[in-house]
């Protein structure tokens, strides 16, 4: 991932993920678990906005609250709805981050796709 500012997007994934920085500097910052296991996200410095469509695009299901509950929690962290012509009846919530990425707050909870299976 890449931004403009990476320290202030490092800090709305952390949020919204529940990650810590893990290093930052005048190149980027890192997201991951706290206990450094798995994955990490890395965000790069660029120089240029974002300007077309995100060529990945992240769907996200609240985990133990509801859907309503955690966009507020996202618009909190500076999260924005937006509109890229989503129907009316969505049952999905279409938001981007400080650096406009967009990503999508589904319906069904963690728990609730769990117990679909």
């Amino acid at each position: 991932m890449v931004a403009i500012d990476p320290q202030r997007v490092a800090e709305f994934w952390g949020g919204v993920l529940g990650w810590p920085i893990l290093q930052s500097d005048d190149t980027g910052a890192d997201i991951g678990p706290a206990d450094g296991s798995g994955f990490r996200l890395e965000i790069g410095r660029v120089a240029d906005e974002k300007l077309v469509k995100n060529r990945i695009h992240l769907d996200l299901r609240a985990d133990g609250t509801s859907q309503d509950e955690e966009v507020r929690r996202l618009l909190d962290l500076g999260a924005k709805r937006i509109d890229v012509g989503q129907p009316a009846d969505a049952t999905w919530i279409v938001l981007a981050d400080p650096e406009g990425n967009e990503f999508c707050l589904l319906l069904r909870t963690v728990q609730e796709a769990a117990g679909a299976d």
